[in-house]
């Protein structure tokens, strides 16, 4: 998982109107589960997603997505896996990133950290985001499969 630090600057011009993709976030909008978490040798590696758990405890999670004020909401529930819930802030930028903080009940502006993600395969009902992340000195992309509820 790639964490950032986001600096001043940087969440300003990602918050720029001009630099985000309205028709993107506007189809992400609402509630969604993730389905599926892949990546090459997840029978034999774990990866921890952001921060929060293991990669297979998303597989079930619910996401709301609000477009209007990028803001929503992300929550673990799986059996045997550590409950989670929080708010979120996110956007999407005219080239595909996808940034993501979880603020756990903070301000956005006093998260400092977040993940950079790619949106692929963005339909009406579903969409993928992609993380680059290095296992055993490769860097291999974690598929997040998200389906419309």
């Amino acid at each position: 998982m790639k964490k950032v630090l986001f600096l001043c600057m940087c969440v300003i011009a990602l918050a720029s109107c001009s630099s985000l993709d309205q028709k993107s976030q506007v189809g992400i909008k609402g509630n969604w589960t993730i389905s599926q978490v892949s990546y090459p040798g997840s029978d034999y590696i774990k990866v921890t997603s952001f921060d929060v758990a293991d990669s297979q405890c998303f597989v079930g999670s619910s996401w709301k997505f609000v477009s209007n004020n990028n803001t929503g909401e992300m929550s673990l529930a799986k059996a045997g896996c550590p409950s989670f819930t929080s708010p979120i802030v996110w956007s999407v930028t005219k080239e595909g990133a996808f940034t993501l903080k979880i603020t756990e009940g903070e301000k956005a502006k006093r998260v400092s950290q977040g993940y950079f993600l790619q949106v692929r395969n963005q339909t009406e009902n579903s969409f993928q985001l992609v993380d680059k992340v290095n296992v055993g000195g490769k860097t291999v992309d974690v598929v997040y499969q998200f389906n419309r509820m």
